[in-house]
């Protein structure tokens, strides 16, 4: 089966997989990692079709949905790929990709590194920072009934990796805990150029957020 025929049958797996799914892991999420996967892509050399599969599949089981099991996407991308009789090697990579692209607080080590995980990962932290990372970050909060924000609880910068995945702070605490810290953790030329308009873009929000809290604005 040719490249571009397989990219199509995982959109379509994709849509139907996350159909019905939290607002901010659904396909439109996918879609919006895709295309800034294809962005980047431009600037830089790697294998498109690894990047395609990668960026369609990266969230086809995200864990905290799963009760924070994290072999349920790997699992679901290899059986789907292979039963399109995809190279072994090509599944390899999609499966390692999905399983290092997330944040998970940060305070780990990535066990593996390739051009292909850098635009995937890059493109996938961009959805989750600026307008659209404020609108993700709100529905997820709401989501999971947690209060927008609580002066009492400060944000913890030094969870370990079941401590972020466990952690029931209020929403505007993520933003010190994980969104704005992305903009210097971008692995890519163009993905740092597009992540520094979209972090003064919530430093912006941040700043009448606070006002608003006070009733100074």
């Amino acid at each position: 089966m040719a490249e571009d025929q397989i990219i199509s049958k995982t959109i379509d797996f994709v849509k139907d997989t996350l159909s019905g799914a939290e607002g901010g892991h659904d396909w439109f999420h996918i879609e919006r990692v895709f295309k800034n996967a294809q962005s980047i892509s431009k600037e830089e050399e790697v294998d498109f079709f690894i990047v395609s599969l990668g960026a369609l599949l990266h969230d086809i089981a995200d864990s905290k949905f799963y009760d924070g099991d994290e072999t349920i996407g790997p699992k679901i991308a290899a059986d789907f790929l292979g039963n399109l009789q995809v190279k072994q090697a090509v599944i390899d990579h999609v499966i390692k990709i999905i399983e290092n692209i997330s944040f998970k607080g940060g305070n780990i080590d990535q066990k593996f590194r390739s051009p292909e995980l850098d635009v995937i990962q890059d493109a996938d932290r961009l959805d989750a920072i600026g307008a659209i990372g404020i609108a993700r970050c709100f529905n997820y909060g709401g989501f999971k009934n947690r209060v927008l924000y609580d002066p009492e609880i400060v944000p913890n910068l030094k969870m370990n990796k079941e401590e972020y995945k466990s952690s029931v702070s209020p929403t505007i605490n993520h933003f010190y805990e994980k969104l704005l810290l992305l903009k210097d953790r971008m692995n890519t030329k163009t993905g740092r150029k597009l992540a520094t308009e979209r972090h003064q873009f919530m430093e912006q929000f941040l700043e009448q957020f606070y006002k608003e809290w006070e009733g100074k604005s």
